[in-house]
């Protein structure tokens, strides 16, 4: 039987509610998960494990399109390392000043076009609650790749955490997770680039705790593992599993042989503390030149291509140096030379405008000291406790330790590269005692210490940006009663007798502040006062709206009161508003209250 005309409309009114149903949901789906992010630990841990699959990709093409260079460019076998050649061309020590033009070139249009400083990881998780520029990123990985496929004595491994983290940084705030959640996502970020960077997953996640975190807690484990997991399995899925380190290694560490291990250790970091010094003279010396910016890289080009002339090991970041000088015997006098030309070929194109880190090139320089120390212990005893590559692993992570931070990320990437447990237990004692002993007489990693060389007073990326968030000016009262100074203290009396305020702003003809009068004060000084301001207090203590809750309750101490005027400059003195120390106290108490919640997951 036909369907009747009624019935016939109605169908297609139907079809086209439901299509307008398809679309509303498919328009509110991103509302959808972003409240299921915010709300559910779970979908974080998807998200986090995404972003993790971001990083390995981006990791694996980077690194890969820096091997094309420098094939291309120094003519090498597909899958030669440029590092492990015994020698290159002469007219290869002109590639990295080639790489240091470009980079010349590159600065000028960043810098006609960009005014903004990028902002790293581990600054971004300390001051800026995880938030991160993608284009800056971006453009540091640019930088990054000119600078390593030119053959520049940098590593890709500060490009890798950039990218990762910014990606981390820009799908948390699409998502418009929390602040805690938001640095969660840019240490997810940093844990998957470095995990893919060296198909290690607990080096990744330790990395993200200890460098871009700030501290380890059971509720930021989940994510941080999902991410280091996903990348790996990313990187593996591309290129397969690469192996690690196959060394013949000791079964077990003897007691007594601890004892060089700890002095290694120290050896580690006293040199890393001298090649961040380094870095930082090669910089001044830069700046004090005559030479433009834009020039400084290809003169530090052509010099680190003079270097490579004597060693090709001094050019990128050193994976295959890293490997030859673990497995080869070199001779000490040689070891001391690999090792110098590398220390002062990364000082000079880290200080002469090159992009990169000393992450790998830590790692190099530690095995060769490793190395070095071993056969200079050989000298002394003719029977030594370990062989010489056991300590240049030892040596690998002590100076890493030193100059990147972290000691149970390089125990980790000991253990993983190597799957020795007993010379990993090793390695932990000889990173702690560089950990501290850096700590102590240096007090920074390479990354904070070049922010407290900008004046941030940055040593870990523990999130410090709130404080700066709690200004007086978010804190202050601006519901204030002003007098005139000159009033007459009697019509003051009047006005204001006892218990309808505490305090009182004073101020002069010129509507500039003066003082604070204390009501009780002012009604016990009756009968020898004549005028307001003969009562004031605090004539020259003042707050104003930028300083930071910690700076208030110093300036509070300072002038031994309970309450001040804030003003809108020194100069000035235009009365804002008033801030109590009680109140100062009980938000900053109420802040950290927060932030430890947070940091333990309640």
């Amino acid at each position: 039987m036909p369907p009747s005309s009624s019935t016939s409309a109605a169908l297609p009114r139907r079809r086209a509610l439901s299509a307008r149903g398809i679309v509303r949901t498919v328009e509110h789906a991103p509302q959808t998960l972003r409240a299921l992010v915010r709300a559910d630990e779970l979908w974080l841990t998807i998200l986090a494990g995404f972003i993790g699959v971001m990083a390995g990709l981006l990791v694996v093409g980077m690194n890969e399109s820096c091997q094309i260079a420098h094939e291309w460019l120094y003519g090498l076998d597909p899958g030669q390392r440029l590092s492990e050649q015994h020698q290159i061309a002469r007219w290869g020590a002109a590639i990295p000043a080639m790489g240091g033009v470009c980079m010349g070139v590159l600065g000028l249009l960043i810098a006609r076009y960009s005014t903004r400083r990028t902002v790293d990881p581990i600054e971004a998780n300390a001051l800026y609650g995880g938030k991160m520029s993608l284009r800056d990123s971006i453009l540091v990985v640019i930088q990054t790749m000119v600078s390593n496929g030119f053959g520049a004595s940098v590593g890709l491994e500060a490009g890798y955490t950039q990218i990762g983290s910014a990606i981390g940084s820009r799908l948390g705030r699409a998502f418009r997770v929390r602040r805690a959640d938001l640095r969660l996502l840019v240490g997810c970020g940093a844990a998957g680039a470095i995990a893919a960077a060296f198909n290690a997953p607990l080096t990744g996640a330790f990395y993200a705790y200890e460098l871009v975190i700030g501290t380890y807690t059971l509720a930021t484990l989940a994510p941080v593992v999902a991410s280091a997991i996903a990348a790996v399995s990313i990187q593996r899925f591309l290129l397969g599993d690469e192996p690690g380190f196959v060394l013949a290694l000791p079964g077990g560490v003897e007691t007594a042989a601890f004892l060089p291990i700890i002095a290694l250790g120290v050896l580690c970091a006293l040199f890393g503390i001298l090649i961040m010094r380094g870095v930082t003279t090669t910089e001044a010396i830069f700046r004090k030149s005559l030479v433009p910016t834009w020039a400084r890289p290809a003169i530090g080009g052509l010099a680190v291509g003079g270097l490579a002339l004597l060693t090709p090991a001094v050019l990128s970041s050193g994976h295959g140096a890293l490997r030859s000088a673990l497995d080869a015997s070199y001779p000490l006098r040689q070891l001391g030379m690999m090792l110098g030309l590398k220390a002062a070929a990364s000082a000079i194109s880290i200080g002469s405008g090159f992009r990169g880190g000393l992450f790998f090139a830590s790692l190099l320089m530690g095995a060769l000291l490793g190395k070095l120390f071993a056969a200079l212990l050989l000298m002394i005893s003719p029977m030594p406790m370990l062989p010489d590559m056991a300590y240049g692993l030892v040596g690998m992570s002590g100076m890493a330790v030193a100059i990147v931070g972290g000691p149970l990320t390089m125990a980790f990437l000991s253990l993983e590269s190597t799957g020795s447990l007993p010379l990993t237990v090793a390695v932990l004692a000889a990173a702690v005692v560089s950990s501290i002993t850096v700590r102590r007489t240096f007090g920074y990693s390479f990354a904070t210490w070049r922010f407290h060389l900008r004046g941030e007073s940055i040593r870990s990326a523990v999130d410090i940006g709130w404080v700066r968030n709690l200004t007086v000016g978010r804190m202050m009262r601006r519901d204030i009663r002003t007098v005139r100074a000159d009033s007459p203290l009697a019509q003051f009396l009047r006005d204001y007798p006892l218990g309808s305020a505490n305090r009182v702003i004073a101020v002069d003809e010129r509507d500039q502040y003066a003082g604070l009068v204390w009501v009780s004060d002012a009604h016990a000084a009756a009968e020898t006062a004549t005028r307001v301001s003969e009562v004031l207090h605090h004539e020259h203590a003042v707050l104003v709206p930028q300083m930071t809750v910690k700076e208030a309750v110093a300036m509070f101490e300072r002038a031994e009161a309970d309450a001040l005027a804030v003003v809108d400059g020194n100069d000035t003195m235009r009365v804002l508003g008033l801030l109590t120390e009680q109140h100062a106290l009980r938000r900053y108490a109420e802040e950290l209250d927060t932030r430890r919640r947070d940091l333990s997951g309640e």
